[in-house]
């Protein structure tokens, strides 16, 4: 079974690259506000079915020659050591990590501003790093009179206090590790220092989530929503679009309710009242245009909610959320009229507990079951044992039945599986002995040497990309970085596989 597609990147690269063309004619500078995530957006790959990844890095290399590009990173995100889910790093990690894959895309970055900067000592480490590494670092503190003051906001005192940074090409590409970045803030403050130079530059944002030209109920602005939940973004029609034009369009609240300072703040700056008429306006959004098939990336986006519903479950069972972010995304399911066994593999890995609790082969009490559905529909399942966890199991069970080996053959000699496990537990005085799935693939390559059935099923874990999983439990570190590695769109049930509370 082939995955279906409801997105043409070549036509999205296209009208994309026109609009953000047509913004830069009859001004010396555009200042681009990427909102959302620049590389390995993987939120707009799964609602999107055929949207690439890193399609947004095609279209700016095409740009490459007119355009450079500031980073922008919160100090308190760095303080807090806030983490990038999908990638499972901090984001102050994820900020060097999208500086090497811009230059691996030829892309280099001009500057990296900290904005908030108030002499956090990790802040100050991260800008140490960075500068010893001949990269260009910015502090911008906290704008002051922001928000009520616009005159203050827009003087020497304001966004006057922050240094200019220097930038020589038409288009400036201003990014970030996810929202509350200071990438508006940015713009900002380099538009007040271009026009006290006489240089008339622009603003504009280019937005993929929520689509403008979508129903505001659509399945995939519902997913934008579900995704944003324990920020209370919620969609809303743009009331000034619709007084300005007689046309509806969709955009979400912090950008609405910031429309009117921010119309004030630029007519301040610029001395000129033709500012754009909405919120609407400001973005660059071509992504409704570029859908082929609407069934395709509704359903896609249903499952978007399951998955996310599943995600807030779990980090409110760890403390990360409060308890409204979770029933956030109770009720929008509601709205959409689904529960979350129309995920397919929530059931069998439930089932595969069961049956492992059943056959007594958990360890020290505790049951474990994983589910995932293969591209050509088939669901495998594996469970925990003794020797190893159940995400282990089922990675081996699923690439054993693409490969078509018998599934009570071992891939990985039961004396090889006993020895780690002693060494985890004698030598590195590890509780818990049993393979986690890092472990397990490791294994797995070191059998592939001298097992060829071994070596198939290693070749076959490149097809189990994009694959859908769940787990009974809330996967432990290893098995979280392997199921990532691997590519799959996990979810688990909010439940811990052991009473510790340290895990590691």
């Amino acid at each position: 079974m082939v995955k279906k597609t409801g997105f043409d990147n070549e036509k999205y690269i296209r009208e994309q690259t026109v609009a953000i063309l047509e913004r830069v004619e009859n001004s010396s500078k555009l200042y681009l506000e990427f909102g959302g995530k620049i590389l390995f957006d993987y939120h707009a790959a799964r609602v999107l079915p055929g949207f690439h990844p890193n399609v947004k890095m095609r279209l700016l290399q095409q740009l490459k020659d007119k355009a450079e590009l500031v980073l922008c990173i919160y100090a308190g995100d760095i303080a807090k050591r806030k983490v990038r889910a999908d990638l499972g790093i901090p984001y102050d990690s994820d900020a060097l990590k999208t500086i090497d894959d811009l230059n691996e895309w030829g892309i280099g970055v001009s500057a990296v501003v900290v904005t908030r900067f108030d002499n956090q000592p990790s802040a100050i480490a991260f800008k140490n790093k960075l500068e010893r590494r001949n990269i260009k670092v910015y502090t911008h503190k906290l704008t002051k009179g922001y928000p009520t003051d616009v005159d203050t906001v827009v003087s020497e005192e304001g966004y006057g206090a922050n240094d200019y940074i220097e930038l020589t090409k038409p288009i400036v590409i201003v990014t970030g590790p996810g929202p509350g970045s200071g990438k508006l803030a940015t713009c900002l403050s380099q538009l007040y220092h271009e026009y006290r130079r006489g240089i008339k530059a622009k603003y504009a944002k280019f937005e993929t989530f929520p689509i403008w030209n979508l129903p505001i109920k659509h399945p995939v602005n519902v997913a934008y929503e579900a995704a944003t939940a324990e920020l209370r973004d919620v969609n809303l029609i743009d009331n000034f679009h619709l007084e300005a034009y007689n046309r509806t369009a969709v955009n979400y609240n912090r950008d609405i309710e910031a429309f009117p300072l921010l119309k004030r703040i630029m007519e301040k700056i610029t001395k000129d009242s033709s500012f754009y008429k909405s919120p609407t306006d400001m973005g660059v959004n071509q992504a409704g245009f570029s859908i082929t098939d609407d069934r395709v990336v509704r359903e896609a986006a249903v499952q978007e909610v399951i998955r996310r519903y599943f995600r807030y479950a779990c980090e409110y069972a760890m403390g990360l959320v409060d308890k409204e972010a979770v029933q956030r995304i109770e009720l929008l399911m509601e709205e959409l009229n689904v529960k979350i066994y129309d995920r397919k593999v929530v059931m069998p890995a439930r089932q595969a507990a069961l049956d492992t609790q059943k056959k007594g082969k958990g360890n020290k009490g505790i049951f474990c079951g994983a589910a995932i559905e293969l591209r050509d529909g088939a669901v495998v399942t594996g469970g925990n044992s003794l020797l190893m966890h159940a995400a282990s199991s089922l990675i081996l069970n699923a690439v054993k039945h693409l490969a078509k080996i018998p599934q009570d053959m071992d891939l990985l000699p039961q004396s090889i599986i006993e020895s780690l496990n002693r060494f985890k537990q004698d030598i590195l005085k590890g509780k818990m002995a049993s393979l986690d799935l890092g472990e397990t693939l490791i294994a797995l390559s070191i059998s592939a040497a001298t097992n060829p059935a071994a070596q198939i099923a290693v070749e076959k874990l490149k097809e189990l990309a994009g694959c859908e999983v769940h787990m009974t439990h809330i996967p432990t570190p290893g098995d979280s970085a392997g199921l990532r590695k691997i590519g799959v769109n996990m979810t688990s049930d909010p439940d811990f596989y052991t009473s510790d509370l340290f895990m590691s």
